[in-house]
């Protein structure tokens, strides 16, 4: 049931960036983490995200993570980079590193703080998509960047060649269809909220970017595969069994619960950087006892 020819789709991972306890990147694990994605069925890969801790990450940081990403990939699943900045020469910046490092394309947020207009919008993102030869991933997500993108611009938008999707963590379920009816099947539709992915995919959209993912990468593929097969029952027996550990990922802000769901299945250290914090023993308790409901740990 995957919705027309859309580039971009499936079990996409909003991917975590692992320090060490100085600290610094903690490269190996990354790598181990990307390897490990791509042998349980993730589609695509999205480094130095919101999850990925982008705003504590230095510019060398964030590049060095994407290329990371891209050589270990090799070709296996899509890097869609992050590149997102409230400047837009910056997000130029990063959009161009990634799209010369080999990136499949650009996920870019909408630019927080600032509060743009409409037509500020518009300028930073065909700014960069005029930069580029990549495509371009609109990111909208106005609980944190507090802008929201209009429909309206957004169709304007995807008149540009190079801007082919949007990560939509608006939490409304009636846009799939609104941007379906308006774009066309060929705009790719991630959902950015796990909790809702699957009813996303029922209105339109053609897939996620998870942050779950990161620790139950296996399910969440079976469970695209199994819309995409057309065995709805399946797919919603598995988003079913999913629920709590989403709710889980998110009882403090992200990354903090899904890092420390990776630190206990031994996939890299749980540190985060300030002024995020370790999540407290009470959502420690209820990530664990959601990691034991799906069989994660024993």
């Amino acid at each position: 049931m995957m919705t027309g020819d859309a580039r971009f789709g499936g079990s996409c991972v909003a991917l975590i960036t692992p320090f060490l306890a100085d600290g610094s990147l903690d490269e190996a694990g990354f790598r181990k983490l990307v390897n490990w994605q791509i042998a349980e069925g993730t589609r695509g890969l999205i480094p130095v995200g919101t999850t990925g801790e982008s705003p504590t990450l230095s510019h060398d940081e964030h590049k060095k993570v994407v290329e990371i990403c891209i050589e270990e990939a090799a070709g296996r699943a899509q890097v869609i980079a992050g590149a997102g900045s409230n400047s837009t020469h910056e997000a130029v910046d990063f959009a161009t590193h990634a799209a010369n490092a080999g990136a499949d394309a650009v996920l870019v947020v909408t630019p927080y703080y600032n509060k743009p207009t409409q037509e500020g919008l518009k300028h930073h993102y065909l700014t960069i998509a005029d930069a580029i030869s990549v495509p371009v991933i609109i990111y909208d997500i106005p609980g944190r960047s507090v802008v929201a993108m209009s429909n309206d611009t957004m169709a304007e938008l995807a008149g540009h060649s190079n801007i082919e999707g949007v990560k939509d963590s608006s939490q409304d379920l009636s846009r799939p269809t609104h941007l379906l009816n308006r774009i066309g099947p060929g705009f790719s539709q991630l959902s950015g909220e796990d909790g809702t992915a699957l009813a996303y995919r029922a209105a339109g959209g053609h897939g996620c970017i998870s942050v779950t993912a990161n620790i139950a990468p296996r399910l969440l593929a079976e469970m695209h595969a199994a819309w995409d097969q057309g065995n709805i029952a399946r797919a919603q027996e598995l988003n079913a069994l999913l629920m709590p550990l989403h709710e889980a990922m998110f009882c403090e802000s992200s990354p903090g619960p899904v890092k420390y769901a990776a630190s206990l299945m031994g996939m890299c250290g749980a540190g985060l950087r300030a002024p995020l914090v370790d999540i407290s023993d009470t959502s420690k308790a209820r990530v664990e006892a959601a990691l034991r409901h799906v069989g994660i740990l024993s």
